[in-house]
């Protein structure tokens, strides 16, 4: 099933603690050992961009974007939906909304984590290849990929 009527739009506010506690309390961020206090940071590093995917008035997931993330390139840092709305077609929507504001750049990179096989299919789907992989770089005995697209 494919979501209808969703909107996103910079985050505000509140917007930034939802998206914390959103994060905390889901994977892959409980594997990686990101408590509350470290998705707070996350969120609120400088230059970031977070934007709020919203349905039927509720908020259902985000994107954190690096608008000069990686040697210059735009960076997604983060994509989260909530359990009530994944398997939906969200998550490509915010990623495709991400491509979209970074229309007029070469690349775009993300990183996902080696467990996270659902995020890693959806990434490929839409046209994402591994490019590199991190061992042992945020949890021991895990990698993290880091994946590019070409957009132009």
């Amino acid at each position: 099933m494919v979501m209808e009527s969703v909107r996103i739009e910079p985050a505000q506010g509140a917007d930034f603690e939802w998206c914390a506690r959103l994060m905390a309390g889901s994977e892959p961020w409980i594997t990686l050992r990101q408590d509350l206090d470290a998705c707070r940071s996350k969120l609120q590093r400088p230059g970031s961009e977070l934007f709020i995917a919203w349905q039927d008035g509720e908020r259902r997931g985000f994107i954190l974007l690096l608008p000069y993330g990686l040697a210059g390139s735009p960076y997604i840092s983060s994509v989260a939906v909530e359990d009530v709305a994944r398997g939906r077609g969200l998550g490509t929507r915010l990623v495709e909304f991400a491509e979209k504001y970074y229309a007029g750049r070469c690349h775009l990179f993300l990183c996902v984590s080696s467990f996270n096989h659902r995020a890693q299919g959806l990434y490929r789907r839409l046209g994402y290849e591994r490019v590199a992989e991190f061992p042992d770089y945020v949890v021991e005995g895990q990698s993290e990929l880091l994946f590019h697209k070409k957009l132009s």
